[in-house]
């Protein structure tokens, strides 16, 4: 496969790094000894995650500002995480998510093709990007056809990597994962923070689905490990795309039903069935990942839960 890079001596901008995801990316790039710089707009993102050794920029990624902090910083790979990340939200307001989501990750390539320096930018979708499909699970050949605000602007953000990459070859991976769990998730809309919220709170759990929706789970700790592999291995792989999944392919209720089990505990549940345009089934086929990058979870769906659940109980 080639040598690997170490990201010990990378300078690395994580933008959205002040988020659930980009935050334990940032923790540990540091843990690894990389020097981070972190953009993010505090939408959605908090302050107190951004580890204190990381140099934060409070600004919007559609900003003109972004090129002035590539210039000043140097860094020499970037990820890419910043987005508006609510399915409900970019149904009430499309034009911010398309905006944030398809513009701000046309701005931030642009200012990526523009650096003479970078060894690696990765752009981090979802398994949303390929939209619905009857076939399962998807593999990276799968279409990208999402067809609903939230799902388009993944699929074309994606397209944008790719097409940065052809047209530019700016060396561009990109990564897409089932749904990511864990500590620092304060969106309680998604089901195991909202499942955590009614254990800690003692509420009724709301669904909005009809409760069938088969979704992948990948705990938050197996997707940075992911996200440092693509680096590591960039030389060989650029302009490819990896999923990063997990064996945890549950329907809402069994994801429920399991973390009473895992936590010993009953959760009431009300199934309100007003969720729009949810797609049936997603997972992943993520052999790719595991034979090109030697990559796999670590984690079982026990020990992330068991794990995250300890984080939201010492935040009550």
């Amino acid at each position: 496969m080639g040598e690997k890079i170490n990201v010990q001596s990378e300078t690395i901008l994580v933008t959205g790094g002040a988020g659930f995801i980009g935050s334990h990316l940032v923790d540990a790039l540091i843990e690894k000894g990389a020097k981070l710089i972190v953009i993010d707009n505090l939408s959605s993102g908090r302050k107190e995650n951004i580890h204190s050794k990381a140099v934060f920029y409070h600004t919007d990624i559609r900003s003109a500002e972004i090129k002035n902090i590539f210039e000043k910083e140097k860094p020499t790979m970037v990820f890419h995480l910043a987005a508006q990340p609510l399915v409900q939200r970019a149904y009430e307001n499309p034009m911010e998510t398309l905006g944030v989501n398809i513009m701000g990750t046309a701005n931030i390539l642009e200012v990526c093709r523009l650096q003479k320096n970078l060894k690696a930018v990765i752009v981090v979708s979802s398994d949303k990007a390929y939209g619905k499909s009857a076939k399962l699970p998807y593999t990276e050949e799968s279409s990208l056809a999402g067809d609903h605000p939230y799902e388009v602007s993944k699929t074309a953000a994606d397209l944008l990597g790719r097409t940065y990459y052809k047209t530019y070859n700016l060396p561009v991976a990109i990564t897409r994962f089932g749904n990511i769990f864990g500590p620092r998730d304060l969106n309680y809309d998604r089901i195991i923070p909202g499942v955590f919220e009614s254990i800690l709170r003692d509420k009724e759990l709301l669904i909005r689905s009809d409760g069938t929706m088969i979704r992948e789970y990948i705990y938050v700790k197996d997707a940075t490990a992911g996200l440092i592999k693509v680096t590591e291995h960039i030389d060989t792989i650029k302009g490819e795309a990896f999923n990063f999944g997990s064996e945890n392919i549950l329907s809402v209720i069994e994801a429920v039903q399991q973390i009473e089990k895992i936590l010993n505990v009953k959760i009431p549940y009300k199934i309100l069935n007003t969720a729009k345009n949810e797609i049936p089934k997603q997972y992943l086929d993520w052999k790719k990942a595991k034979r090109m990058l030697d990559w796999k979870p670590e984690y079982t769906f026990a020990k992330g839960i068991q794990e995250s659940f300890d984080w939201y109980e010492a935040q009550v």
